[in-house]
């Protein structure tokens, strides 16, 4: 595997790094394995900016119980711009489905427009948020706790205002592990997809050229969706791309092997991990219809 993104340089750097982190104390190591994991920032790729054209900006406030403090997250709202036919599933065309958007490592959440502009085609009405830490949302070191705190106070604030419209959930990279811990926690949900995704951090970094090291005991912020998988309670759509040198797609596999029927697993052949849910975007029509009834014009 290559280790060519700065997500796997990173966990690399923590590996090479693990003996120093650990004498500086357990308090501090925490500290660099969040920054290292999620490399919170403002950044987006390139263009990404003119991918927000006619996205709404949402803003959503609440009491945070991991930190006590007062809370707010930036989120981009995209309205679907086409009726989905989903007779199947007892739809009408004014049902639109609603998707949770979470997105990965070290770009907000204008660095994923495109991804969200593909789902949007697709037939969704996507929100995407930004952790605290990320774009304009709290400031603050985000931690696996405080993230999935964020993606179940987006969940709710959707649950508030579209609460008779089928609601998805869908997490890209480091976001499928918080979308499988929210799936695992909520029963308002009608399905959720994962992409690009891992079973748990440990075994990231096992798949890395240090990985040998013994340094799973270590690792305070885990992320083992594996774990959760199978407590979810709708279908789970997994898809990963066959090229993808970020996160090996025998993961992606290993995490859907691990869950509760209904399931599909979609391999996109040419996928990488920044790309699949475009080339992929016949595999992901055929997908959604199979798994969730939902039939994309």
């Amino acid at each position: 595997m290559k280790l060519s993104h700065p997500f796997t340089s990173a966990l690399t750097l923590a590996l090479l790094a693990l003996t120093a982190a650990c004498v500086a104390g357990c308090t501090s190591f925490d500290e660099r394995q969040r920054t290292w994991i999620f490399q919170p920032s403002d950044r987006s790729w390139g263009g990404g900016v003119e991918a927000t054209r006619n996205m709404d900006d949402v803003w959503i406030e609440f009491k945070s119980k991991v930190t006590g403090q007062a809370s707010k997250l930036h989120g981009l709202w995209l309205e679907a711009d086409k009726p989905l036919a989903s007779l199947a599933a007892g739809l009408s065309n004014d049902d639109r489905p609603v998707l949770l958007y979470l997105h990965g490592a070290r770009w907000n959440v204008t660095g994923s427009a495109f991804r969200m502009r593909r789902m949007q085609e697709l037939g969704f009405s996507v929100l995407g948020v930004d952790y605290r830490g990320f774009g304009k949302s709290s400031a603050g070191l985000p931690s696996e706790d405080t993230a999935y705190e964020d993606a179940r106070a987006a969940w709710d604030w959707l649950a508030a205002r579209y609460p008779n419209r089928p609601r998805y959930i869908f997490g890209h990279s480091l976001g499928g592990p918080i979308a499988i811990n929210l799936a695992s926690q909520v029963s308002d949900e009608s399905g959720t997809i994962v992409e690009g995704t891992f079973t748990s951090i440990a075994d990231v970094v096992s798949t890395f050229k240090w990985g040998w090291v013994p340094i799973s005991a270590l690792i305070t912020q885990r992320f083992e969706a594996i774990r959760k998988v199978d407590q979810i309670g709708s279908p789970l759509l997994v898809v990963h791309g066959g090229r993808d040198q970020l996160i090996d797609p025998e993961l992606g596999r290993k995490l859907f092997d691990a869950a509760a029927e209904p399931k599909l697993f979609v391999l996109v052949e040419d996928g990488s991990h920044h790309n699949t849910n475009t080339v992929g975007q016949p595999q992901y029509k055929a997908a959604l219809t199979q798994l969730f009834k939902l039939d994309s014009r």
